[in-house]
């Protein structure tokens, strides 16, 4: 009898043990699956609003234009899409670095980028201003012996080198959007280019800066978004940005981040 007991008890102790281990394995499983969830990191500047930017007030979250794109694009290609910030001249060697997958930044495809990188179509157009103090620029000669402030290895830092080629001023570059503002406006440089979209808020705050379309700095600059050389995402990419254009989720969204109020 007490032999029968053993048996019986040793059954169940066993069926107690397997019945644990498959729990495990199912836990794993599932595991597994979520750890090989196709996943794609973008790389950007957080300080180029309404591009991409941080509210802080609200969360640490990357918002913005471009981040809402770019999940829109991940969604319709089955990608969960992970933003990770840096200084905006070092996004393209990021991206060779294989650091993150690609960069989507507010970025033109100039000839020099393109040597590193293959882009998509261009998704938006804006255009460039020459913003200063009240009375500190009239025209392009007014900027001799100036000191023009523009983003480090931005289209805007090139468009002030080719207006160095007809005026002699100094090219101050800095890291970041604020950065330009704040130096402006206390007086370390003398004007600054940036992108109108971008500097639609600043100068909402800073109502006694004044703008200037002059034809050499006021030219389109379109965004697209970079892929290391070669890569088939970005034709995959570009698939989904014509969808967004026909089906009016571009404009959507150009509304929802331009026209509103920054």
């Amino acid at each position: 009898m007490k032999k029968l007991l053993s048996i019986v008890l040793a059954s169940i102790l066993v069926m107690s043990i397997l019945g644990a281990c498959s729990k495990r394995e199912d836990t794993a499983k599932a595991t597994d699956s979520g750890s090989k969830k196709k996943v794609l990191v973008m790389g950007t500047s957080a300080d180029y609003k309404p591009y991409e930017y941080i509210d802080s007030a609200k969360s640490d979250e990357i918002i913005g234009f471009d981040a809402d794109i770019a999940k829109y694009i991940g969604k319709e290609l089955g990608y969960d899409i992970q933003i990770k910030s840096s200084d905006f001249s070092g996004l393209l060697a990021s991206m060779e670095a294989k650091k993150v997958d690609f960069v989507m930044a507010g970025m033109t495809p100039t000839e020099e980028r393109k040597k590193n990188a293959d882009f998509t179509d261009i998704y938006f157009a804006a255009k460039n201003l020459v913003i200063s103090k009240a009375g500190s620029y009239t025209d392009l000669n007014s900027l001799k012996g100036k000191k023009v402030g523009v983003q480090t290895g931005s289209i805007q830092e090139g468009k002030a080198k080719d207006l160095q080629k007809k005026v002699d001023f100094t090219i101050e570059g800095r890291d970041n959007v604020p950065q330009l503002f704040e130096e402006l406006k206390i007086g370390r440089v003398d004007v600054i280019i940036v992108e109108d979209t971008v500097a639609k808020g600043y100068l909402k705050k800073f109502p006694e800066l004044k703008t200037n379309n002059i034809s050499e700095a006021s030219d389109e600059a379109g965004s697209a978004i970079a892929f290391p050389k070669g890569s088939k995402l970005t034709s995959d990419f570009n698939g989904v940005l014509k969808k967004m254009k026909e089906n009016g989720e571009m404009d959507k969204l150009i509304k929802k981040w331009f026209d509103s109020a920054q």
